[in-house]
Parts: structure tokens; sequence; C-alpha cells
């Protein structure tokens, strides 16, 4: 479904906010949390994850450092603010929803769920910017399936 024009500019509006003022950027050091690295060779944006779960999995805090494309850091910012306390199962259908979203195929379980994420259905007219998209979630993805929970 093309986007509006009004929402074409909230579209740019959020994605210039995040890149311009990342949200939860930065690191805790490494032995208090799981460190993902994730880049696109393609590009060169790259994306370091630094994670730290509450003991049922949920994430209590997230933080990332990267260089990139304004679409890779705002689109990871944007990531940093949604997922936090969030159970586990929950961000991995998260996840699943915004790629289906990025992508314009498959079903969206939970579009209520997405908030401002669902502004990044514009990506779908930039197939080029899909990876940059995609680049902190498919790593915050890893992370959920390599952390070690109790």
């Amino acid at each position: 479904m093309p986007l509006s024009e009004d929402l074409k500019e909230l579209y740019q509006k959020v994605i210039l906010d995040h890149s311009r003022s990342p949200r939860n950027q930065g690191q805790f050091s490494a032995d208090s949390c799981v460190h993902i690295h994730s880049d696109n060779p393609s590009c060169g944006d790259e994306i370091d994850l630094y994670i730290r779960f509450n003991e049922d999995g949920s994430i209590s805090d997230i933080k990332f450092e990267g260089q990139g494309c304004a679409i890779s850091q705002a689109s990871a910012s944007m990531m940093t603010e949604k997922v936090k306390g969030i159970p586990r199962q929950e961000v991995l259908q998260l996840i699943q929803d915004l790629q289906h979203t990025v992508l314009g195929n498959g079903e969206v379980r939970s579009s209520g769920t997405l908030g401002e994420l669902q502004l990044l259905e514009g990506i779908q007219k930039f197939p080029q910017r899909i990876k940059c998209a995609l680049l902190g979630w498919r790593g915050l993805e890893r992370a959920l399936y390599s952390a070690k929970l109790t």
C-alpha cells in the first residue's frame, strides 16, 4: 500500500530525528552484557549492540554504537526504544512483523504494537536500503538466540 504524503513526511521526520539524535547510544562493559556486531559489507554500515537480559529473558537494557546511513542508525535507535522490557518471544514476533513490514510480504500479526516502526514500511520503495533498515534487528535476533539465559 503506497504511503500518503502525510505519512511520507512523518517517515522523513522520524528517520531524521532518530539519525540526528539517536537514542540509547553507547555501550556496557563486556562482562555485563551480550555484545553482537553486525555489518553490511555492500554499503559499509555497522552496528554494535550491547544487550542486558533479565532472568526471564526480557531485555532489561540495550545500547548501540554504529556508523552508516541515516536509515540503519535511525532503525537501530528506534529498536532500542521499542524492545526494552519486552519478553523474548514478543521481541522475536516484533522482529518478524517488522521484517514483513519492511519487505512488504507476509502477515503482520502485531501491527498495533509496531508504533512508529510501522513508518519503516516506506523502505519498500528503496530496496537497496532494506538491509540497512534491518541490520540492527538481525543482530538483535542473533543475540536472542545466542544469549545464555537461565
